[in-house]
Formats: structure tokens, sequence, C-alpha cells
């Protein structure tokens, strides 16, 4: 049984998990190693400290789907949506711009359900707090290093985290990138932002007639949703959730600051926008170093293979594009790449 590693427990990990245990079925043994306390990767849903307030997502907030992706992502739509995890969204997202061959869709459990879901599907052996710092060959294997110091053994690795930690990996890596591919790693940019959270009591009105808003008019904020009504998920006895999203100037200005100093500037902003804003019972503030691609390995193959025996390949919407159908085709990608190497092993 070949022992295959996938390091990021996000959307693009989760998913090439899934798929690779539906293909390969026992054939394979699945670890998902994530250094986060949890699931999510950018399509993170925060619970509050009391359980009366929903829940928010601080990265992802609804999914779009094009009629060409809703065609060829056919079967994984309608999976998520016979599950109830994903639902039409049917509010006012004030500012947004429809087309009209394009859907979107909302999780009403929250944005990381949907990794949640492939992540149970896939059967793997998952483990959070586990920070990848070196690969090693071995011969015939990968050996992964840790950043608590110990290293395991697997015949297949593959990379789905933010394009600048894959390059800071310690080892082998380096030897086996092509200049040419080193290049072209280098050359990916991300956008950056901060998020914050608001959890408010379940006595709270946000009277405010859209679900989100774009906003257009302010240096510091470009996004404000009533998360809980945005998701279909209002439910009596729970208290409403305010995600704000900052633009992405603001982000790459304050990259460097912490999250308690630029948090008082947000609620600032916010406090313009929004004045009769109630009193919220937290806050949670997050800042999102790796927001968006906005510059992918050029020619959006889907993956990247540094080497084929052992297999180390690399993928996520870095090499594809930056949103739910990016990080699908990257999976399919490495899908292929995967099932064509563990099968032919001896």
């Amino acid at each position: 049984m070949s022992r295959v590693l996938i390091v990021g427990a996000g959307l693009t990990g989760s998913l090439c998990a899934c798929l690779l245990r539906r293909e390969l079925q026992v054939k394979v043994h699945i670890e998902v190693w994530d250094k986060a306390r949890g699931a999510g990767g950018r399509m993170s849903t925060s619970r509050p400290p009391d359980p009366s307030s929903h829940s928010a997502d601080l990265g992802a907030q609804y999914i779009t789907a094009t009629a060409a992706y809703t065609r060829s992502h056919h079967s994984l739509y309608s999976e998520l949506l016979s599950a109830g995890i994903l639902q039409p969204l049917h509010g006012l997202i004030e500012g947004l711009r429809q087309r009209d061959d394009t859907k979107d869709y909302v999780t009403p459990l929250g944005t990381c359900s949907v990794v949640k879901h492939f992540l149970s599907e896939s059967g793997a052996d998952l483990f959070f707090e586990r920070h990848v710092t070196g690969l090693f060959r071995r011969g015939a294997s990968w050996e992964v290093q840790r950043k608590q110091g110990d290293s395991e053994m697997f015949d297949a690795v593959v990379l789905t985290m933010p394009v600048p930690q894959i390059l800071q990996l310690q080892g082998d890596l380096g030897h086996f990138l092509s200049a040419e591919q080193q290049h072209q790693l280098h050359q990916v940019v991300y956008s950056s932002r901060f998020a914050i959270a608001l959890f408010f009591p379940p006595d709270a009105i946000l009277s405010v007639p859209w679900v989100a808003k774009y906003v257009t008019d302010n240096s510091c904020i470009r996004y404000v949703a009533v998360d809980s009504r945005k998701r279909n998920a209002d439910t009596p006895g729970l208290g409403p959730s305010l995600v704000v999203h900052t633009s992405v100037p603001f982000g790459m200005e304050h990259l460097e600051w912490d999250k308690e100093d630029i948090q008082p500037i947000i609620l600032k902003e916010l406090h313009k926008l929004l004045p009769g804003l109630p009193q919220p019972i937290s806050i949670k503030c997050q800042k999102w170093r790796y927001s968006q691609v906005l510059t992918s390995v050029p020619g959006c193959p889907g993956h990247m293979t540094v080497l084929d025996q052992p297999l180390l390949v690399c993928g996520g919407d870095a090499f594809s594009h930056s949103n739910f159908d990016g990080c699908v085709e990257s999976a399919l990608s490495m899908l292929s790449v995967l099932k064509a190497s563990l099968t032919a092993a001896p």
C-alpha cells in the first residue's frame, strides 16, 4: 500500500485526498497534514467564544460558478447541493457585478463545511499542528520533516500550501526544481488583506437592506457582509455575525502590522459606514498574508511535478486560478499525476 502525504487541509488538498480515495480505494494510505489547528485554509469558518452567536466566514465568502464550470464540474456541484452543503445565494450583494452565465452559491454551515465534507469522504488520517519544514529524498521515498523535529517516510508527497511557503522548505526540494520551475514559482504573486468578524448577541438587529456589500469609497474597507444572513443561516436564538474585509492596498500597506494594532483602525472605519452598529459580544481579526493569487504559474497547468519517482508534486490555486473551480482544476490535475505514478509503482 502506497503512503501518500498531502500537505495542506484547504480545498485543493481535501478534494485531492477525496478523489484519490475514490479512484484507488484501499490501495493507498492517505495522510493530510496542516500547520493550523483546524481544516479549511482560506475557506475557514470561525466560531465565536460565546455560543449564542452565529459563526462567520473570515476567508472565502461565496462560490461563483460559470456556465462552463457548472458543466465540467457538474458532479461535484451536484454532490454538494444534494448534501445541503451548497445552496443558491438569494440575498442582495450590493455592488456585485453579476454576469448572466454565472451562479452564486453559499454554504449554510460555513465555507469550511465544503472542505470537511471532502476530508470525510477521503478517509484520510488527518493531523493538525503539523508544520512541514523539510523534504529529503531517501531512495524511493520522501522523508518529511516537521517543525517539532521528528520526521516520517512517504512514497509520494503533494504540496498545496502557498508557493512562498513551498519555496521556504529545507532539504532536497531546491535540488530537483529546474531553473525554469524556480523562476515560475518566484513569479507567483498574492494579494494580502485583513478580515474581522463581529459576533453579536441574540437581540442585536443589523438594519441593512443587503446581505453583503462591496465598498468603493473607503481606503480601508472593501467588503462587508451580514454573514449569517448571507449564508441563509439565521437561526432563532442566535445573534448575527458581521464580516469585514479590507481592501488589498490597505492589506499590503499594513501587512507587517500586528492584528491588535489593525483592529481598531478597521472598526473606526466600519462605524463610519454603519454608524448605528450594535455592540458585539466578541471580535476576531485575521491576517491573510496569502489572500488571493494575482499572478499564477504561467499557463495555469494545475500542478507542477518536481520529481516523478518518488513523486513530489505541487498544486493549489497558484497553479490555476484563485477560486473554487481553480482549486478543483488543480486537484483534478494532481489526481491524474498521482494515479499514473502510484499505479505504475512496483
